[in-house]
């Protein structure tokens, strides 16, 4: 699977990573201590939705152009709004989308910091635009997995990382489990948060065993607009959360229902477990 973004700014997939993720940020950053977000496959940054790439598809109209908040609960409202308010015109097609890294911009204070690798040339010289000259951000040059190891702990020892690769590769899922493994036996503390797309179980379970062979206990929510296929357009995705916030579980079983229900409410499911460390042999 290749996942350019450009194509699917917006759809249902960021919708989903983005309103979680935002949900993360806000809830760490009721501590007053410093906060470091580390992004190991930042890409552009942001992402025009008037550009022939997101023309090609339009698949925002069914993500972000298909939210309706007023017709939300007040508690799914409330869990959104720090994302929407973010978002602003993308909902109507206009404008930039905001990836991870605008994101993260717009949400961190002023004492926080954020480190952004990728390695694509195109990409890199938007994400350098995007981030402009923000003395709390940095991009490097670099490959995401590399820099996963490389950048942990950070020094002011809270951070929130997101790993967020294009899935281009075949073996993808066993970098990334393999990647996950190594940088929570380097730094336990950290927040890590993997988003991976379902074509089939395979990968996803074998994601989902690395973890639990390896001793990891790890959040997993999962959210689909139609049962996925494996030689069809994208339909379901998830996330990977170790350390997740204390809140972030009941959050998702208020968030997700409500994103099912706007996104798709016909055949649309959402998922919420946990994966946990097996249980050594005796």
């Amino acid at each position: 699977m290749n996942y350019r973004h450009d194509f699917h700014a917006g759809n249902f997939a960021d919708v989903f990573k983005h309103a979680i993720l935002t949900r993360i940020l806000v809830y760490l950053m009721r501590k007053p201590a410093p906060l470091r977000f580390v992004d190991t496959h930042a890409g552009s940054g942001r992402y025009d939705l008037t550009s022939a790439e997101a023309g090609r598809t339009n698949e925002w109209r069914s993500g972000i152009g298909g939210l309706d908040p007023a017709s939300m609960s007040e508690e799914a409202r409330d869990l959104l709004a720090p994302y929407l308010a973010i978002v602003g015109a993308a909902a109507r097609g206009e404008g930039f989308y905001p990836g991870s890294p605008a994101l993260a911009l717009a949400l961190l204070r002023p004492f926080d910091r954020m480190l952004f690798c990728d390695l694509h040339p195109a990409a890199l010289e938007a994400l350098k635009t995007c981030v402009g000259r923000d003395k709390r951000a940095k991009v490097i040059a670099l490959d995401g997995y590399i820099g996963l190891n490389a950048f942990l702990p950070p020094i002011e020892r809270r951070a929130v990382i997101l790993i967020d690769p294009p899935f281009e590769s075949e073996n993808e899922f066993e970098t990334l489990a393999a990647s996950l493994v190594a940088a929570w036996r380097k730094w336990r503390d950290g927040v890590f948060v993997a988003w991976y797309p379902i074509k089939d179980r395979r990968g996803v379970e074998l994601l989902a065993s690395r973890l639990r062979e390896a001793g990891m206990a790890a959040l997993r929510l999962e959210f689909q607009v139609d049962a996925p296929q494996p030689d069809q357009r994208l339909s379901a995705n998830g996330l990977i959360v170790i350390n997740p916030p204390f809140a972030l579980e009941a959050e998702a079983a208020c968030l997700l229902p409500a994103l099912v229900r706007q996104l798709a409410p016909d055949r649309g499911d959402f998922r919420i477990g946990w994966i946990e460390p097996q249980t050594p042999r005796t």
